[in-house]
């Protein structure tokens, strides 16, 4: 398939810049997979379409504050750096802008919320083909305990923010209220919808609750540049299944019973766990940790997930791809379902993105 072919218009102004006043009171637009039919509803009317014994599957990684700023200790010139992934204390590999002046040997010493230096400072160690840095950090034990004090959130780039307060506010919002381990660059936006008291109505109705963790990259706001999806190199993502976790989908499965993925991640933990399994009708997922670089467009064959909550997506992404694969499972008709779909959501002026409206395919 063509990447061309996930392209669709969007309005500017339909590009969400502020989450829902409550998150829970967004919009909800239902797909029902079988018939077409589409509905317009809000959020907490997710209620109506889970059943008791479905099991719900969120990501629960915690988003760092992973956008600093600094300036070359020599030159005063600007810099500004996204970490992507720790591989020790103080050692990390990050995108910087402007990259060309980013050379091995460079320092840079970073500067506060106010923009003030702080004893902290980063050298580039080497570059790898991707074009990312590697970093280690001078000054602290540890550059991770002060990302709080350091960094910002890393807000996608179709996002603008000219008041500070509104960034202040993004550290609540940009962040699921059951957010644990640490390590996301992006948030997992499915689960932004859900409040504790909307989690806890929903356990309440004979609905399991259970987590996983896929810690995002900045690779989920990249578009696919490759002409064909077969071209594309995907990014590659850390990932962990609990025992509990694996041991209430293999239930579920065994018995019949519905597994809902919140948002794509965990669908792309789920599927990856699933392709990996010696026996995948019995016991479709097994506990553990590891990374994964699966690319999931149409046509595929879901082994786990038979309902998915999401977000709506950027054109030419992997995540559009992997939604129009899920319309319409082993089937390559599910792209025109999709487009469909949000051709509609336009007309609705649902909102779109990260802050956006979320989207339940049945």
């Amino acid at each position: 398939m063509r990447t061309a072919d996930f392209d669709y218009e969007l309005p500017p102004e339909l590009i969400a810049q502020t989450p829902a006043p409550q998150r829970d009171q967004s919009r909800l637009l239902v797909l029902h997979r079988d018939s077409g039919q589409v509905e317009h509803r809000r959020f907490r009317d997710l209620l109506a379409y889970l059943r008791p014994g479905d099991l719900l599957v969120l990501n629960d990684s915690r988003v760092i504050p992973a956008r600093l700023r600094g300036t070359n200790a020599h030159t005063e010139g600007q810099f500004e750096i996204l970490l992507l992934e720790e591989n020790g204390a103080n050692d990390w590999w990050a995108m910087l802008r402007p990259g060309k002046r980013a050379r091995v040997g460079t320092q840079i010493v970073l500067r506060d919320k106010r923009g003030q230096r702080s004893p902290v400072s980063a050298t580039v160690l080497e570059t790898n083909d991707e074009g990312h840095r590697r970093l280690r950090f001078a000054g602290a034990p540890n550059i991770a305990e002060l990302l709080d004090a350091l960094g910002e959130v890393p807000l996608p780039p179709y996002i603008t923010r000219s008041d500070t307060s509104r960034m202040e506010e993004d550290r609540d919002r940009y962040q699921t209220v059951f957010a644990e381990p640490a390590g996301s660059v992006a948030a997992p936006t499915a689960g932004l919808h859900f409040t504790q008291s909307l989690l806890a109505e929903i356990s309440t109705r004979g609905v399991q609750v259970r987590f996983l963790t896929l810690h995002v990259g900045p690779g989920t706001f990249a578009p696919v540049k490759a002409e064909t999806l077969a071209a594309h190199t995907m990014h590659e993502e850390r990932y962990e299944l609990s025992e509990e976790t694996a041991r209430a989908i293999n239930e579920a499965k065994r018995a019949g019973r519905r597994v809902v993925a919140v948002g794509t991640t965990s669908v792309r933990v789920l599927e990856t766990l699933a392709a990996r399994s010696a026996d995948p009708s019995h016991t479709p997922v097994a506990p553990g940790a590891g990374k994964t670089r699966i690319f999931i467009f149409p046509p595929y064959d879901f082994k786990v997930v038979d309902a998915l909550l999401t977000n709506f997506h950027l054109p030419r992404s992997t995540l559009l791809m992997l939604v129009s694969a899920f319309a319409a499972p082993n089937d390559t008709r599910g792209r025109e379902v999709m487009l469909t779909t949000y051709v509609a959501a336009v007309r609705e002026r649902y909102r779109f993105f990260s802050y956006g409206d979320a989207m339940l395919i049945l």
